[in-house]
Order: C-alpha cells, then structure tokens, then sequence
C-alpha cells in the first residue's frame, strides 16, 4: 500500500465518520469511517517503514565490479615495481 492509497483511504474516512449523517440499518456508517481512517494511518505507517528499510543496504564491501577493477590496478602495480 502506498502513501497515495493510505491518503485515499483517510480522506474517505473522514467523509464517511464526521460528513455524512445518513443512517443504514445494517452498517454503522461512522463506524466504517473510522475503521477507514485507522487503516489509512496504518498503511502510510506501513509505507513510511518499509521504504526505509529498503533503502538500508548493510554491506561491508563497495560494488564488486569496482572492487575488482580495484584488485587488477593494485596487481598491475605489482608487476611493474618487480
């Protein structure tokens, strides 16, 4: 769920729980606005975490491919100074 989504899902929330004063005998509709709120919160919540975590790469070593550019330059040297 994104950012987008959760906003969505706020919005129309707080039209169902404070906007609309209809009643419907099988479905409490302030009710449904707020359980839709909650859920919008919890998806931006949600969203806010797991991007954070993907951005986090824990890794020791640069990119392998520089790496190993690194490692012929340095044996190059190696052989010249010989």
């Amino acid at each position: 769920m994104s950012i987008g989504v959760g906003i969505f899902l706020m919005v129309v929330g707080a039209v169902f729980a404070f906007a609309i004063r209809d009643t419907w005998d099988a479905v409490n509709l302030q009710v449904v606005g707020y359980i839709l709120l909650l859920a919008g919160l919890a998806g931006i919540l949600l969203s806010f975490y797991i991007t954070n975590r993907r951005r986090r790469v824990e890794t020791d070593a640069i990119d392998p491919a520089i790496e190993e550019e690194y490692r012929v330059v340095e044996e190059h040297h190696r052989d010249i100074k010989e």
